[in-house]
């Protein structure tokens, strides 16, 4: 295990070190709820292994089981009207935590543009 898996608190949620309202998984992926949600439906869905950003070039086919299981989410909340899945990529894109999330948000009308 790196220094950084051991500390991100992302990689001690899949551990179970941390609790969270976990929402779906896989055997690559986990999909939790956010504890400041910016929408009524806010769900963040990780890679189980620690991947800093999308800039540190995660394998094609965990990427896609990340933004599969954000469908899977997206539909078990009932947003059939539509959706936002947002990754954000370093300081200056928003990310907060040094692991590789997808943010599924849902349940409003979602404005543009976003930021």
């Amino acid at each position: 295990m790196s220094d950084e898996s051991e500390s991100c608190i992302f990689c001690r949620i899949v551990r179970g070190d941390i609790p969270a309202d976990i929402v779906a998984t896989t055997d690559q992926a986990m999909a939790f709820r956010d504890l400041d949600p910016k929408a009524p439906v806010h769900v963040l869905v990780i890679p189980k292994r620690h991947i800093g950003s999308l800039a540190d070039s995660p394998d094609s086919a965990e990427l896609g089981q990340i933004l599969a299981l954000a469908t899977q989410v997206a539909r078990t909340e009932g947003l059939g009207g539509g959706y936002r899945v947002v990754i954000n990529t370093g300081p200056d894109g928003g990310q907060t935590v040094g692991h590789l999330h997808a943010h599924v948000l849902g349940g409003r009308h979602m404005a543009w543009p976003p930021g």
